[in-house]
């Protein structure tokens, strides 16, 4: 019987790996969507940051009579009580579209990065783990706090041609 299923194995053709497939973002990674105008563009929302700070918390709420007048004040005790640090933010930018990140892209921006000294791993083709934190590195640094390659970074990254402004 293990005979005949490596028979059967052998005669089956080879499935061929898309390159969609082999470069598709990890999940989590927000996807540029497709504008009307051709371009695409990533959406990423960041959570607020909170701290937590000593402050003030009502246990016992006053009692005030029909009147107005204060029967019981309220009761306060010190309690750590969160405070925003970075309120929640919603990103724009213009990106490469999903069909430009081949493996072949996804190589040149590793071995690009790897020349700038922000990659250090194997040149995959895929954009994993460590290619976007090298991407997200090198765009903090210039300002967008993304793991998503940018049109602006593949172009300084000189994977894009840049447009030329007309004569």
């Amino acid at each position: 019987m293990g005979c005949a299923l490596a028979v059967l194995c052998a005669c089956a053709a080879p499935v061929a790996e898309s390159p969609a497939s082999r470069a598709a973002p990890m999940p989590g990674t927000p996807v540029a969507e497709h504008e009307a105008d051709g371009s695409c563009r990533v959406r990423e929302t960041t959570p607020a940051v909170y701290e937590h700070v000593m402050g003030e918390v009502q246990v016992v709420q006053a009692e005030i009579a029909e009147d107005g007048t204060v029967l019981r004040p309220p009761v306060y005790r010190k309690a750590p009580v969160p405070r925003v640090v970075r309120p929640r933010a919603e990103i724009s930018f213009a990106a490469p579209c999903p069909e430009e990140m081949t493996p072949e892209f996804l190589s040149s921006v590793q071995r690009a990065l790897t020349a700038r000294g922000y990659f250090t791993g194997p040149v995959s083709g895929s954009m994993d783990a460590a290619t976007a934190a090298a991407v997200r590195r090198y765009q903090s640094e210039r300002g967008l706090e993304s793991a998503r390659l940018s049109v602006e970074t593949a172009r300084d990254l000189g994977l894009i041609a840049v447009e030329r402004d007309p004569l």
